[in-house]
């Protein structure tokens, strides 16, 4: 057998991986990683364009920083495995490939000491395609401010600083990559680069926090501020396991799971907390740690989609690198596939009460506030139906006995004493039209007598007013059409009713509730706080 060595061409092969799907931030992210996993405690980013609108990146640390060995390997595509598993580099194509999809000329400057000159290695994609061979740069002339850089974030000691220059997929193509435009882009950059770093390495960030080592960020000379997506000083954990676990060699192992619940934005003790909890449908989820850097946020792992009713829930799952092959990590270490055993644990064992309990809470507020929020909302109509109650004529209806609930009904076709709701307004006027909290046998709406008029009751829990009702509570003349119909029926129902067919017509607002329950299934969730303020 002839064994062929195929080494790929360097052009094709270094364009090849740009494409590798980073986002801006992930990239980024990787890079700091290799600072982590030299020990640095300080990392500084500055992200900016020049007077001709060209843009650099530089990361700086004071980590253990590299020799001339170290540094090669470190450029090296599939560079050499780390000594400590626990590290969170993790392929050796992180640095490259992160920086290239960006950049068209990424430079690594280094020093083990602060006693030791630096060197500077580059890949120049142009001279790649120049040279056509793999041809890494090496110099001891390196770039002046990257190590002004290295020498403020480790004065006479060890470091590095990661360079992209030659940057042209950060930003899209500006007319005037100066302008106003193309600056506020890079600004806005920066602002999503700060939060997720903020996120990402929440754990490090916060020095309350012990389960890292502290490590400083700074993004273009200000502070990286740790950002708790759990609100641990302000939520409740609601389901907490710490599960051992042999893996296949006989090693053992284990991963820690919490379930935390966040209060609803009306319950934060002011608006500022409230605003930096990040209350979205879009952050409810797992939150996925290795080594104590999120891998993997916000979302149910294909197990579940996302609801409304759980945006409070937010899940905690952490582990080291002995539960590595548990996970499918892709490079970027941004996608992740649990395999099934953990899969089975969390959505048969752990996770159902916790969603449940979040399911209640979300269901209660969302209540309170359509009941608080919706007060009034139904006056309009009220004093509608209150003008033109003698012209839509109908069955006459009084109250027979109070005790027993029975009303007098009559219509044309006789005198009939009925089981009817009979109640009092619970606002001035609100004698036509009730909204109340709950109907027996979850009915969205029934017959009523109010004050001695005839009414109907609207369940604000059946999921028709929910979804129907409460986007228009602020709509006036939508809300009266909707209110006139339901109340239509009731005084319909009360002028053909009689003994023989009121169970009859019980079952008929039965069956109407049911199937419009149904129907609204596809319908979606009201942001409560702007439907109905």
């Amino acid at each position: 057998m002839e064994e062929i060595e195929l080494p790929p061409d360097p052009e094709r092969m270094i364009e090849g991986l740009r494409d590798t799907g980073y986002e801006f931030d992930t990239a980024v992210a990787d890079i700091v990683d290799n600072s982590i996993a030299a020990n640095a405690t300080k990392v500084e980013l500055w992200l900016a364009a020049d007077l001709r609108g060209n843009i650099r990146l530089s990361i700086a640390d004071n980590g253990d920083g590299m020799d001339r060995e170290g540094l090669i390997n470190a450029m090296q595509y599939g560079s050499k495995v780390r000594p400590s598993a626990a590290s969170l580099g993790k392929y050796g194509l992180g640095l490259k490939t992160a920086s290239t999809a960006f950049c068209k000329r990424l430079s690594v400057i280094s020093r083990p000491g602060g006693d030791v000159a630096p060197l500077m290695a580059t890949w120049d994609l142009y001279h790649v395609a120049k040279a056509r061979k793999w041809a890494l740069l090496l110099t001891d002339e390196v770039d002046e401010e990257a190590l002004e850089q290295l020498e403020a974030v480790g004065p006479g000691h060890a470091g590095t600083v990661v360079l992209w220059e030659k940057v042209d997929r950060l930003l899209k193509s500006y007319q005037d990559p100066t302008g106003k435009h193309a600056r506020k882009a890079l600004e806005a950059k920066e602002g999503g680069l700060r939060e997720h770093l903020a996120m990402i390495y929440q754990r490090f960030l916060d020095p309350e926090d012990n389960r890292a080592g502290n490590v400083e960020i700074k993004l273009n000379g200000k502070d990286v501020t740790a950002w708790d997506p759990f609100q641990r000083k302000l939520s409740e954990l609601v389901a907490q396991e710490t599960v051992p676990t042999e893996l296949p060699d006989g090693r053992e192992a284990k991963f820690d799971v919490k379930a935390f619940i966040l209060p609803r934005r009306e319950e934060f003790p002011d608006d500022r907390l409230a605003k930096e909890a990040m209350l979205s449908n879009d952050r409810q989820g797992i939150y996925i740690y290795r080594e104590n850097r999120l891998i993997h946020a916000a979302d149910w792992l294909g197990m579940y989609q996302k609801e409304p009713h759980l945006t409070l829930l937010r899940v905690e799952f952490s582990f080291d690198n002995k539960l590595d092959d548990a996970f499918h990590l892709d490079i970027k270490k941004s996608q992740i596939i649990l395999n099934e055993t953990l899969s089975e644990y969390l959505k048969e064992q752990f996770l159902p009460a916790p969603r449940r309990e979040a399911n209640r809470r979300s269901r209660e507020g969302q209540q309170a506030a359509i009941g608080k929020k919706g007060e009034g909302a139904h006056d309009t109509s009220n004093a509608n139906i209150r003008n033109r109650e003698a012209a839509a004529g109908g069955a006459k209806v009084n109250v027979a006995d109070p005790n027993t609930g029975e009303a007098l009904v009559q219509n044309s076709r006789g005198s009939f004493r009925l089981k009817l709701a009979i109640t009092s307004a619970k606002r001035p006027g609100e004698v036509f039209v009730q909204p109340v909290e709950g109907i027996t046998n979850g009915l969205l709406f029934q017959p009523a007598l109010i004050e001695g008029h005839r009414a109907v009751q609207l369940n604000t829990t059946h999921p028709y007013y929910h979804k129907v009702y409460v986007p228009n509570l602020n709509r006036s003349v939508t809300l009266q059409g909707l209110d006139s119909l339901m109340w239509a029926l009731c005084v319909a129902e009360l002028t053909t009713v009689q003994d023989t067919t009121a169970a009859l017509f019980g079952d008929m607002r039965f069956e109407v509730s049911r199937i419009l329950s149904k129907l609204v299934e596809g319908l979606p969730d009201p942001e409560i706080e702007q439907d109905v303020a």
